[in-house]
């Protein structure tokens, strides 16, 4: 139960911290993009460990988007 609520709190983390860059420091865009990735993946993992489907399938689009646009800033 413990690993389920650090998950949580650390994709929220690193969602807000994607918000304070994407509004504070325009021109971070792949810092932005990792940012979301990471809280994608952990708000995924926590979705899979307690069977949350429809959380699932929003953060898998999410994390694809996110690697998708961290190919097209970096690439």
């Amino acid at each position: 139960m413990k690993l389920n609520e650090v998950l949580q709190w650390a994709g929220t983390a690193f969602i807000l911290s994607m918000y304070v860059v994407s509004n504070f420091f325009k021109g971070e865009d792949d810092l932005r993009n990792f940012l979301a990735l990471l809280g994608g993946l952990c708000y995924a993992t926590w979705a899979y460990r307690v069977a949350n489907k429809p959380q699932m399938i929003v953060n898998v689009v999410a994390i694809t988007l996110c690697v998708l646009g961290l190919f097209k800033v970096l690439g």
